[in-house]
């Protein structure tokens, strides 16, 4: 029985001996491309099944929640001591899948805006792997625009009735709970009467959708709210005042991978998966060829910023020297660096990034991948709004002209497929 909190070095060598003895050696191209399809749905069920167990292993040899407070069932250390799990995760096999957006940004607001009785019944179950989070935050007819949501939520004594549509849901159709944001308040401005919901995704009144990309995937999902009941008890946050939880939400977002909440292998990129830039150099017979290195470095040099980057600026906000409005700057570089390295990897692989065959191995499905090169400029808030935050809210720029502020949500123009009952469609 240890007498305080295990220091940095011992954590780091107790990890890296049972990382050693009891994770497999990961596989590199789980990691690879963006939104791959190379697995059924039958597969894809056993994969995130094989995650919680996988989450629950982490739970049982105490790597589980190292920075969430011991009352919920974490170890209540320190970012330091998060670090140090990711760096001794290295070549190992870990539950990528489920840390985002579980981890990082749901379980984040739960224990920073959730009652008492709401973390100690899911921060627990979420360390163990027995509750997989996804948050309604996007809808059909909004983009960017969160604080416009038409989901509404109408109050009916303890309980809250929720109508509407979320979109751009990744994994919806395999998770558990979500995070979802609704409107309960039309006659003021719409920053203003939002509230944030806990609701479980598989119960009558939802339904969900799952929608095929250009490559093939259909890991995005849309969800249909018909006379959803929410009972009080699972509301976040006080009512109409959702934008504060919001704000945070959307702060734990843009971070993601410098979370201290977040399990992630510190040898997996953040830009473009583990694959390395010079082996697919190699596989294209290109290795000596002065522009294919030039290729190389360039990539490389991004995904060494960008990590460096990521942690700079996770440390400034934790220290407070920085404004968590800080965290829209690598959110920007990564979704531009993202693009830019998918397209350095299509251009290495030449001729095969337009035709190949499983045979041609790393350099498979680089055609695919430039397609959908922009998914990291769209998903998780825009890079357009990353710029916004940055000129507004870090280097004190005017604001964008807004011709719905101060004006109730009611009187907002809106298109004909929008109601001011907040149903989508009529």
């Amino acid at each position: 029985m240890r007498n305080g909190p295990e220091d940095v070095t011992s954590f780091s060598n107790r990890a890296r001996a049972w990382a050693t003895a009891d994770l497999p050696e990961a596989d590199p191209s789980l990691y690879e491309g963006a939104f791959r399809t190379n697995l059924t749905e039958e597969q894809e069920s056993a994969e995130i099944e094989r995650e919680r167990q996988l989450q629950r292993m982490f739970y049982e040899a105490g790597f589980a929640g190292v920075c969430v407070p011991r009352e919920y069932g974490g170890l209540g250390l320190t970012p330091d001591h998060q670090r140090a799990l990711n760096g001794a995760l290295a070549g190992y096999e870990f539950p990528a899948r489920i840390q985002v957006p579980t981890f990082s940004p749901c379980l984040a607001i739960l224990l920073e805006f959730g009652t008492e009785e709401q973390k100690r019944t899911h921060v627990p179950a979420i360390l163990r792997g027995e509750e997989l989070w996804m948050q309604l935050l996007s809808e059909p007819g909004g983009g960017s625009d969160v604080a416009g949501a038409l989901t509404s939520a109408v109050r009916d004594g303890d309980q809250w009735m929720l109508n509407g549509s979320k979109i751009w849901t990744t994994g919806a159709w395999w998770s558990d709970w979500s995070l979802c944001l609704a409107r309960t308040n039309w006659d003021v401005p719409k920053h203003r009467g939002l509230t944030v919901f806990i609701l479980p995704l598989h119960q009558p009144g939802i339904e969900i959708h799952r929608i095929e990309m250009l490559n093939g995937s259909r890991e995005f999902c849309q969800e249909f709210l018909t006379d959803v009941i929410v009972p009080d008890s699972d509301r976040i946050g006080e009512v109409d005042k959702g934008w504060t939880v919001g704000v945070r939400w959307m702060f734990h977002e843009r971070l993601l991978y410098e979370s201290p909440l977040v399990t992630f292998a510190s040898s997996v990129s953040t830009t473009f998966a583990s694959a390395s830039y010079s082996a697919l150099a190699r596989a294209a017979g290109r290795l000596d060829d002065p522009s294919a290195q030039e290729l190389v470095g360039e990539a490389r040099m991004l995904d060494v910023v960008a990590g460096r980057l990521q942690q700079r600026i996770g440390r400034g906000i934790g220290a407070k020297v920085l404004s968590d409005q800080a965290a829209a700057i690598p959110r920007l570089f990564k979704g531009t660096t993202s693009a830019r390295t998918r397209t350095i990897a299509f251009e290495l692989a030449g001729t095969t990034g337009g035709s190949w065959t499983a045979a041609d191995g790393v350099l498979a499905e680089r055609g695919l991948d430039y397609l959908m090169r922009q998914t990291g400029c769209i998903g998780g808030g825009t890079t357009e709004m990353a710029r916004n935050v940055i000129s507004e809210r870090i280097l004190g720029m005017p604001r964008e002209r807004s011709l719905d502020r101060e004006v109730p949500f009611r009187d907002v123009p809106r298109g004909p497929s929008s109601s001011p009952t907040g149903r989508l469609g009529g």
